[in-house]
């Protein structure tokens, strides 16, 4: 695999693992115990760590190109896989 389609896939799965991540650790105003801001929503998060949050992001991303990666490489889970009609033919 080319260097361009590993960056281009890592970039897709660190895009996918944001949204991933993004509901996690966030506690609202109501939670947290603060006051809320006047017009803030209810469900607006009372305290957002971006370095945490991009932490996170890279890590699952990086264990899931990880685990495409090895797959790449070692075809544990093929196209065959999921063929449950018959109609495709073994890759050799």
């Amino acid at each position: 695999m080319q260097i361009t389609s590993m960056v281009a896939i890592y970039f897709l799965m660190w895009a996918f693992s944001v949204f991933l991540v993004l509901p996690f650790g966030v506690k609202t105003a109501d939670e947290a115990g603060v006051e809320r801001i006047p017009g803030q929503a209810e469900s607006a998060p009372a305290a957002f760590s971006p370095r945490r949050f991009l932490l996170r992001t890279t890590m699952v991303a990086t264990i899931m190109f990880a685990l495409f990666m090895l797959n790449y490489e070692f075809g544990w889970v093929r196209a065959e896989t999921f063929d449950f009609f018959g109609g495709m033919k073994p890759v050799e």
